[in-house]
């Protein structure tokens, strides 16, 4: 796929990861429709990217017919959709048994219902218009990009929604690209480390430089343009289908 031709849904698209794939993409000539649940980021997102190249849609990823009439709407605003890139995602954090008790199972369900519920529904929903794309290269219709973490494989404790449901992605991904695969449409995970979102940066400076060298090589967090670059990589090369990415400086997360 070629970039300047990228017509993409981005969820969780207005910070963080979200909007720096945005950002990256539109460089190259893309157009981008955010889905997020924050109006008042949205609208200063679409006024730097461009009105002409960028729009926001007020969309809660688990809402199965708000998200389908939103990829709809998507598609007609871009002139046509044959990306998706799942960002939206919540920390969920809160051991199993705390100190007050045991998790409340509504803070498990509710993480896992945004990060693996909503990735799938919007993925399926994008999806449903890529089979009706005239193919391209080899092909391909569309492409899928999931966001999970290195929490997937070695979560932390406090992290058991959050791994659970970052695991759930990387799980559907194989699948996914199998059965995708007939309508020439490829479905790619990314496993970010840690990186500079909003969260960190709102961090005092001691953590975020213990979390800086906690990471072997390079020893500092993750940049939101190399997981757009990343992300850019995927969609433009087109042998790269059923796979989950880590995009994390060689760490491996310890037990706390």
């Amino acid at each position: 796929m070629q970039l300047e031709a990228v017509r993409a849904v981005i969820t969780g698209g207005v910070s963080g990861l979200g909007l720096a794939t945005a950002e990256h993409l539109v460089a190259q000539g893309g157009r981008v429709a955010l889905f997020d649940v924050n109006a008042e980021k949205g609208a200063a997102a679409v006024e730097a990217l461009g009105a002409d190249k960028a729009r926001f849609f007020a969309t809660d990823v688990t809402d199965e017919a708000g998200v389908a009439s939103n990829v709809a709407a998507a598609k007609d605003f871009l002139g046509g959709l044959n990306a998706c890139v799942n960002c939206a995602g919540i920390i969920g954090a809160g051991r199993v048994l705390g100190r007050e008790g045991a998790m409340p199972l509504s803070t498990f369900s509710t993480t896992v219902m945004v990060n693996l519920v909503g990735s799938f529904n919007v993925a399926k929903a994008c999806a449903e218009h890529f089979q009706h794309n005239e193919p391209g290269v080899d092909g391909e219709r569309g492409v899928v990009v999931n966001t999970a973490s290195v929490a997937a494989f070695e979560g932390q404790i406090g992290q058991a929604a959050y791994s659970a449901s970052k695991a759930g992605i990387v799980g559907m991904t194989l699948p996914m690209a199998r059965e995708f695969a007939r309508f020439g449409v490829r479905v790619m995970t990314v496993a970010p480390g840690i990186f500079w979102t909003p969260m960190v940066d709102g961090m005092p400076e001691n953590v975020q430089t213990a979390l800086a060298a906690s990471i072997p090589f390079p020893a500092r967090l993750g940049r939101p343009e190399e997981f757009a670059r990343t992300v850019a990589f995927i969609l433009a090369n087109g042998y790269l289908n059923g796979e989950t990415i880590r995009l994390d400086g060689a760490v491996r997360l310890q037990p706390k």
